[in-house]
């Protein structure tokens, strides 16, 4: 069965579920979610403790008898449970997620990464000893008192991409899987980490639990892509959301939807400790498996999207918003010339107003900076043209023109013009440019003033 096959299939199963709700313990979530609120609020309790405490106030889930007359009885305890479940799912490179082949994750090259990653530490590595690793925890505000129950972890093996899971069954035992994981990725060898604000969560929190536990994090000490800062730079100004799941579905287009909402996952974890029901668990791990091939092919997007642009391979339906973010990656890194590049290419394709702005500001600065004043001040004069560029950012593009005009040009009369222009516009908009164009203007009356005295006294006999 192949990745679509199996993702297809997992989306029946949770459409039957929703169907029929009572399959995943529905019913029971409003008592679930009031007992934790009232526990959580103790906080001398660990998580440990909390969550046996909840167990114990939900009580033993209870079946109608079989007399068929309303008569409930206790049900069978469920056999204990492993520690933790180890799942795991293979992917042939030659499948597709979305539009993204599995295998254009090997043709990722260190140069890219750098670029995405904003440091050098990359050199010499690629994404097939990259570990992609993503966390579903008992709570969203990390700290000591979040475990994390699901570690999701894909990478490439052979000709294949691995997805695991390392599912907590029994909170008790996290010691064993925690010593279970620091194995793994001896073994594994992995050299790099790509997560999705994974730097800010998920690693952190991974640390903070096998300090806990008395075990180094071997991981924590590789260079690490945390790709929700990249993905904000290329696509933020595009899409509505730079959600994981929003990005998948709009740069990716594999379709995905939002499977579960993240707030409701602590709450089936808990029920599931308490009833041992794992029909709970299984959208879960659907969505686990989903964000770490989402991260696999949004990165990918990302870094085919940068490698072709700064190699100019430009095609004709280049879309102007993906290169304004190129240019932007370029720029964080101090790559100018080649921003300068992208920036040109993404002015003649599709952009919004207020990207296109930006676009020519940008332009502008670099050319004013390398001396290309006249490059410069046509970008302006052509911003502030009808009173375009009406913005807080955009009046800087009025006091540039002042400046360019008084000292560049020696031009007191264009001069006053802009300045004039700048403080109508920034009354009530921005105090300090109002005031900075207020003293120019008085400074540039004063040598007006100054220069027709001057051109009286020389026309004097």
């Amino acid at each position: 069965m192949d990745l679509k096959d199996k993702l297809a299939l997992l989306d029946k199963q949770r459409a039957v579920r929703r169907r029929n709700p009572s399959s995943a313990g529905a019913g029971r979530g409003d008592r679930v979610v009031e007992a934790w609120e009232r526990i959580d609020r103790e906080e001398s309790l660990t998580v440990k403790e909390k969550l046996e405490r909840l167990i114990r106030l939900a009580g033993p889930r209870q079946a109608e008898g079989r007399s068929g007359m309303g008569r409930r009885e206790e049900s069978v305890p469920p056999p204990p449970a492993e520690p933790f479940q180890v799942l795991e799912n293979t992917y042939d490179l030659g499948v597709r997620y979305g539009r993204t082949l599995l295998s254009q994750g090997l043709e990722i090259k260190d140069e890219v990464l750098n670029l995405l990653g904003r440091s050098e530490d990359f050199a010499g590595l690629d994404l097939s000893t990259a570990l992609f690793i993503d966390l579903e925890t008992t709570g969203l505000a990390g700290g000591t008192g979040t475990v994390p129950f699901l570690v999701g972890m894909g990478f490439y093996e052979g000709d294949r991409f691995r997805v695991v899971q390392y599912f907590l069954q029994d909170i008790g035992a996290e010691e064993e899987m925690v010593g279970a994981l620091g194995r793994f990725f001896q073994e594994k060898g992995f050299r790099s980490v790509v997560s999705y604000n994974g730097r800010a969560f998920d690693l952190p929190l991974l640390e903070t639990r096998f300090v806990l536990n008395r075990r180094p994090l071997r991981i924590a000490e590789l260079p690490h892509l945390d790709f929700l800062f990249p993905a904000r730079i290329l696509w933020k100004h595009k899409h509505d959301s730079c959600r994981l799941c929003h990005l998948a579905r709009e740069v990716v287009q594999t379709g995905r939807s939002e499977d579960i909402p993240s707030a409701e996952i602590p709450l089936r974890y808990f029920e599931y400790l308490r009833s041992r029901d794992f029909s709970l668990i299984e959208p879960i791990l659907y969505h686990n498996q989903e964000d770490i091939l989402s991260l696999l092919a949004l990165v990918v997007s990302g870094a085919v999207l940068v490698q072709r642009s700064a190699a100019e391979e430009w095609t004709e339906e280049a879309d102007g918003m993906d290169l304004y973010g190129v240019g932007r990656i370029l720029e964080r890194v101090k790559r100018s010339r080649e921003s300068v590049r992208v920036f040109q290419r993404a002015v003649g394709g599709r952009l919004t107003s207020d990207i296109a702005v930006k676009t020519r500001i940008k332009l502008s600065q670099h050319f004013k900076k390398e001396g290309r004043h006249g490059e410069a001040v046509a970008i302006w004069r052509e911003l502030v043209s009808g009173n375009r560029a009406a913005g807080s950012r955009e009046l800087h593009i009025y006091r540039e023109l002042a400046v360019h005009y008084e000292h560049q040009e020696k031009n007191p009369e264009e001069a006053i013009r802009f300045a004039e222009e700048g403080l109508a516009l920034s009354r009530g908009l921005s105090s300090g440019l109002h005031e900075d164009f207020s003293r120019r203007l008085k400074r540039l009356r004063s040598k007006a003033r100054e220069a027709v005295k001057e051109r009286r006294k020389r026309k004097r006999p």
